[in-house]
């Protein structure tokens, strides 16, 4: 079990934590959290698993809709290529790897091999390897928010992201996870729910279980097809997902180190921040004492 760390204790940190980048002062207005936006540009500036677009991958935006309409305003795909390459980068292959292990209709009891607790140590192990999680790790445990210790808090993480819970009214069986719902995403009487992930989407619009439908009216970024937020419709599983948003072209280390700092740091709801260059609403939702859904979009 995880240990929490007492408040206000001063961890301490072996050689290869990564040291802190010297950054300038930065100001924000009064409804963003500073203190976010700061450690959040930071995760952004060490990221680099980031793809770049037009290099590593190209999307296509093409036609607009809003979350009403049930019309194909995209005859194409999203996703114009992903060069098969970077997918086999460590991190990228780990969590792929978790793709498969799941039921995506709730109300099914998840059922967790000891090949899938592996899958999912090893996950772990992976991208505490990088820049931003263990930065994200030294963070945390600054603010008494997780021990110091890196067993315990890949324990922490393992607990946040891949314990099983009920999400299922009126059901006993342990159906959703944080990781699931998120990363994976879920249904319930076919309608998705959750799916807040480009690999993911990107491996489903290729076996031929997600159709792009257009991005939402007002929610194109000024960098268009370049950009690494989008606010988009599909269809998954027969069942339509009027509006959802995903960051584009970030790694699996950083997305998971984003989510986790805002859920142990931030408010449940919505926490606007700005990170390379991008105005952003981290909205975090909790199920019981659980990591319910996490998602991004652009802040107007």
């Amino acid at each position: 079990m995880y240990s929490q760390a007492v408040r206000g204790s001063k961890p301490s940190y072996t050689e290869g934590h990564t040291r802190q980048l010297e950054k300038p002062q930065r100001h924000y207005p009064p409804e963003f959290n500073a203190g976010l936006s700061d450690i959040l540009h930071e995760l952004w500036q060490l990221d680099d698993n980031r793809l770049e677009a037009g290099k590593h991958y190209a999307i296509d935006l093409q036609g607009y809709t809003k979350a009403y309409r049930r019309q194909d305003w995209a005859k194409d795909p999203l996703f114009v290529f992903v060069r098969s390459e970077v997918l086999e980068r460590p991190t990228y292959k780990r969590f792929m790897a978790l793709l498969d292990n799941y039921i995506a209709s709730t109300g099914l009891s998840e059922e967790v091999t000891p090949e899938e607790i592996q899958e999912n140590r090893g996950f772990i192990d992976a991208i505490m390897e990088t820049k931003v999680m263990r930065r994200v790790h030294e963070y945390l445990a600054s603010k008494g928010k997780t021990s110091q210790h890196m067993g315990e808090f890949k324990r922490h993480l393992y607990d946040i992201w891949f314990k099983l819970y009920r999400r299922t009214k009126g059901s006993r069986a342990l159906d959703s996870s944080g990781f699931e719902h998120v990363f994976v995403g879920e249904t319930r009487d076919k309608e998705p729910m959750g799916f807040h992930n480009w690999i993911q989407f990107y491996l489903q619009e290729q076996a031929g279980k997600v159709d792009y439908q257009g991005y939402i009216q007002g929610t194109k970024p000024p960098d268009g097809n370049d950009a690494h937020l989008i606010t988009i419709q599909f269809t998954w599983n027969e069942g339509v997902k009027p509006m959802g948003s995903s960051f584009i072209g970030t790694s699996p280390e950083f997305e998971v180190g984003l989510y986790t700092l805002v859920y142990l740091c931030g408010q449940t709801g919505e926490n606007i921040v700005r990170f390379g260059g991008q105005d952003v609403v981290i909205t975090i939702y909790t199920h019981g004492n659980n990591l319910g859904c996490a998602f991004p979009k652009h802040h107007k």
